[in-house]
């Protein structure tokens, strides 16, 4: 991904630890939250909403808006910015509280906390924290592509194998997002003699799983906004990986007019 003005500008004045700060602050209030009783509302597009959604989101707005004032964002709790204000954003934060809710209520563990920067449509800045697992990834343009452990230490994540070129190909998804499409997509492949081995997995997950090298491709034919990925966009495609249009194979892009993102490839 080409190095623009404004990402010199913005994305190198950022301070990569601070953001993941944020994150695991904001991780610790969902899993208070998260040990408890807690009750399940629903939004007016019939998803669901809890608490820690709430919490989360007031974190990380507050945080980002102590440390960078001048960054607008969206995020999935807060209410929609029209495009005509948008559309002259050059940069903005792209944030979804908990990416994964129902994996939240369900006690799963497989939620994230999904933090991105996007500039001039490109993620350039992505974390993604899975609190109840202790996991996080963490990416920066011009820095690198991370695995953070327990103990700190951190692991750069470098280009994986195109699958396109494996014998055995590991496809990552969620059971619950199965569909003719995706089906389609894996009969293609067996059609091509790979041997396909289905890996599930919720929330952002998927493309941190892909970046970290325990999958080989993310074939996406559900609905996403651009706040479900671009964070793990970021972290895969600073590593090596691409995201792009399932139709076109163009880049998927943000701060469209139209937030809900088209079907999408992730892979290597």
């Amino acid at each position: 991904m080409p190095e623009t003005d404004s990402i010199k500008m913005i994305a190198d004045k950022i301070e990569l630890k601070l953001i993941e700060q944020i994150a695991r602050k904001s991780g610790a209030a969902i899993m208070e939250i998260y040990k408890t009783e807690f009750s399940v509302e629903m939004k007016e597009n019939k998803s669901p909403l809890t608490e820690a959604d709430k919490i989360s989101n007031k974190i990380i707005l507050e945080e980002l808006n102590l440390l960078y004032p001048s960054i607008p964002f969206i995020s999935e709790e807060t209410k929609a910015i029209e495009y005509n204000e948008r559309i002259n954003w050059n940069y903005c934060w792209l944030i979804d509280p908990i990416d994964g809710t129902k994996e939240f209520i369900k006690k799963n563990g497989e939620f994230t906390v999904n933090i991105a920067l996007v500039e001039n449509g490109k993620p350039t800045i992505g974390v993604v924290f899975a609190p109840a697992l202790n996991k996080m990834w963490s990416a920066k343009i011009g820095e690198g592509s991370f695995k953070i452990y327990d103990d700190g230490e951190r692991v750069k994540l470098f280009r994986g194998v195109d699958y396109k070129s494996l014998a055995k190909v590991r496809v990552i998804g969620s059971r619950s997002h199965m569909n003719f499409e995706t089906e389609t997509f894996i009969e293609q492949l067996k059609k091509e003699g790979k041997e396909i081995d289905f890996v599930s997995a919720g929330s952002s997950l998927k493309f941190c799983l892909l970046a970290q090298g325990s999958a080989d491709v993310y074939p996406r034919y559900a609905p996403t906004m651009e706040w479900d990925t671009a964070a793990g966009h970021a972290v895969l495609e600073i590593a090596g990986g691409a995201v792009n249009e399932a139709g076109t194979m163009k880049p998927l892009l943000y701060n469209k007019e139209n937030l809900l993102n088209p079907y999408f490839l992730a892979s290597w």
